[in-house]
Order: structure tokens, then C-alpha cells, then sequence
């Protein structure tokens, strides 16, 4: 079993990438962000909480990700792995998900961080915020606080895993064919 957890600022293309290797790894996306906004959609209980942290730019509270995310690994008990996408974000989230796998005798294979210059990353979230209709996507001011906030919560992961020999940076500028060809390489060398 592979177990990726996918790293990277918002708009470094995690989605987009996570998309291919699921299918080509045969790995269960687990993306906190599509969770939350189906979520939010549906105007579940979960929703509402998340929404109003997602509104300010804020990190969804720990304690409601990590539940989601269980959930999330009960629902596919067949899954040849796992894409972690969006999760975890802080270290406490990180060792919640080292514990949790553990009880199902299974581990983090690697992280792999998409890495982007910060005005080039803000420049594409501008951009789909045209199309995505995510409000998140549309204000500047948010944007550089989710960066914020990757930086003082996410950023330390990079540490707390490469000190696990569970680490990879991955050039994230380029052609869609060009990151995903990086990727791959990280992957099958596991």
C-alpha cells in the first residue's frame, strides 16, 4: 500500500496533479478541500463550521479535520492507498494521521512538496478565481493570509517528515506533463 501525502501552497496544483496519480497509482484521493466545499454545498453541519474559518482564510480546526478525514479512510477499506491532498496541515494533524494509520497497521509512504514562487501562485489563484467561483480564490488579501498560514503551520511538516526520511520537493513551474513526469519519478523510486 502507498500512502502519498501531497504538499503545497494553495494554487500550487495539487489538485490537478493529485488527479493523474490517482489514477495512474490507483490511490484514493482524499482532498480536505473538496471534502469541506462538498460539505459546504450540501450545507451539512460540518459545512457551516468550516465555512466560516474557510471565509477568513483560516485552517479548518484540527480536531474537525482529522475526524473528516477517518471518516473518509473507513469509507474505501479496499484502496490499494491513500493521496493525503490539503492534509495534514499542522504537526498535531500529521501525528493524529501517523496514529490513525498505525491502528490500521499502515504508514505514510512519502511527502511530496509542489514547490512555487509565491507571485506566481497568487497570479493563478487570481486567475481561476474567474472561473471557480470560490471566493477564497478571488481576494488578494485572503490569499497571501492562506500563505500566511502555510507558512507557520504546513511549512514545519517539511521537517517533521523529512526527518523521517519521508521527504521530496518537487519543482511545481512548468507544463502540467512536466510536474507530473516529476512526480512520477519520486514515486516509482520508493
Amino acid at each position: 500500500m502507498i500512502n502519498i501525502v501531497l504538499f503545497g501552497k494553495p494554487g500550487a496544483g495539487k489538485g490537478t496533479q493529485a488527479e493523474f496519480l490517482k489514477g495512474k497509482y490507483n490511490l484514493t484521493h482524499l482532498s480536505t478541500g473538496d471534502i469541506f466545499r462538498y460539505n459546504i454545498k450540501n450545507d451539512t453541519e460540518l459545512g457551516k463550521l468550516a465555512k466560516t474559518f474557510m471565509d477568513k482564510g483560516d485552517l479548518v480546526p484540527d480536531e474537525v479535520t482529522i475526524q473528516m478525514l477517518q471518516s473518509e479512510v473507513d469509507k474505501n477499506p479496499q484502496s490499494a492507498g491513500f493521496l493525503f491532498d490539503g492534509f495534514p496541515r499542522t504537526l498535531a494533524q500529521a501525528d493524529a494521521l501517523d496514529q490513525f494509520l498505525t491502528s490500521k497497521g499502515q504508514s505514510i509512504t512519502a511527502t511530496i512538496a509542489l514547490e512555487a514562487n509565491d507571485e506566481i501562485l497568487v497570479q493563478r489563484l487570481l486567475e481561476r478565481g474567474k472561473t471557480s467561483g470560490r471566493p477564497d480564490d478571488q481576494d488578494e488579501e485572503k490569499i497571501r493570509n492562506r500563505y500566511q498560514e502555510y507558512n507557520e503551520k504546513t511549512a514545519p511538516l517539511m521537517n517533521y517528515y523529512n526527518t523521517q526520511n519521508k521527504f521530496y520537493s518537487v519543482d511545481g513551474i512548468g507544463s502540467i506533463e512536466e510536474i507530473t513526469q516529476r512526480l512520477s519519478q519520486v514515486i516509482d523510486n520508493l
